[in-house]
């Protein structure tokens, strides 16, 4: 099987990726490379993968750059599929990653699969009305299917999986340090509120994440965590941590802060801190409860005063628990097993899975 993905434009892939979508692509590609599948991947020049690289032009940092970027990426996809289609070198699948190509799917022969990363509500309702016969979709959860509940074009259920290889847990062997928030700055995502926690317990606290080049993402650093980080000398903010920061600071935090305001259709942070030994404290939102063992890896939170008591049982979890639970929930190996499985449904034009059959 040759299987194109399609990554999100503005952005490379590699093993340093910021993005969610970025990082489950280039996990599950890796996996797919190593089980014998021809892969190529339509992505930012400078992207780093396993398999073929398609580079689509240059990654962008320039504020509001993305429809521009989204058009010149997804013209040179549909270019690229049309000049191989007749070829030994054509795809029997597409695997949009990128969440906005699937709609131009009707100009393209292959099967399409498109993976949903966001909650359906982030999406324009248009965009899945007179979706073209050859797309069919993923959810993510089942907080995410439940909300696609009776759209025939929903094929299955493939959850997450991070690469368990990378992480080194800390069962005891290193001092923990404080509270970690680590993600994507903006305001759905709302570190404030990890501030807020840390404030009231008077623990120090490590921001960690990537401000996208969007303008009201920008404002909202300038507007919202800035005077905060400066009110507080136990705050901390690192911007875009590389890979062996990002891990160590896993390793070495007393617990991690989901405070996402938006109904999460997963968290690849909450299973990295599983995998490294931390426990978590989260909002119960989303597919947040599907991650999150409540008392057993962490602690879910219906508000600030929730999350500010969680806070003080950190010592009622196991960090052996975490990674045990890690490693049976959220193999990457499993993810890939699961997509190769549903590619062949998909290809077979034969959409009869349901969420709960994933």
């Amino acid at each position: 099987m040759h299987v194109l993905y399609i990554s999100y434009p503005l952005l490379t892939v590699s093993g340093d990726s910021a993005g969610g979508a970025e990082q489950v692509l280039w996990t599950l590609e890796r996996e797919m490379a190593l089980r014998g599948v021809a892969t190529t991947v339509a992505a930012s020049a400078g992207s780093s993968i396993a398999g073929e690289l398609l580079a689509t032009g240059e990654p962008s940092t320039r504020p509001d750059d993305f429809e521009r970027r989204n058009r010149e990426h997804q013209e040179r996809v549909v270019e690229w599929i049309r000049h191989r289609a007749h070829s030994s070198l054509s795809f029997d699948l597409v695997h949009d990653m990128s969440g906005s190509f699937w709609p131009r799917a009707a100009e393209i022969a292959a099967p399409l699969l498109a993976t949903l990363h966001l909650p359906r509500n982030f999406y324009p309702p248009q965009l899945f009305e007179n979706v073209s016969a050859n797309v069919a979709f993923n959810c993510v959860s089942q907080a995410q299917a439940a909300t696609f509940r009776g759209f025939g074009a929903v094929a299955g259920l493939v959850r997450n999986g991070i690469p368990l290889d990378r992480f080194a847990p800390n069962l005891g062997q290193e001092e923990r340090m404080g509270l970690l928030w680590l993600g994507r700055i903006c305001e759905e995502k709302a570190p404030h509120l990890a501030l807020e926690m840390a404030a009231r317990t008077g623990e120090p606290i490590m921001l960690a994440g990537q401000i996208y080049p969007f303008s009201y993402h920008q404002k909202y650093f300038e507007n919202e965590i800035k005077p905060r980080l400066k009110e507080m000398p136990n705050a901390t903010f690192l911007a875009a941590p590389p890979l062996s920061a990002k891990l160590k600071l896993l390793r070495r935090a007393r617990a991690v802060l989901i405070t996402s305001q938006a109904e999460e259709t997963s968290s690849l942070v909450a299973m990295e801190a599983a995998a490294s030994g931390t426990p978590v404290v989260a909002f119960a939102r989303g597919a947040l409860p599907e991650i999150v063992r409540d008392g057993m890896t962490g602690f879910l939170a219906d508000s600030i005063d929730d999350a500010v008591k969680a806070l003080q049982r950190l010592g009622e979890i196991d960090s052996e628990v975490c990674v045990e639970h890690a490693r049976e929930h959220f193999s990457a190996a499993t993810m890939a097993e699961r997509y190769s499985a549903l590619y062949e449904q998909v290809c077979s034009s034969g959409f009869a899975l349901t969420p709960t059959d994933m």
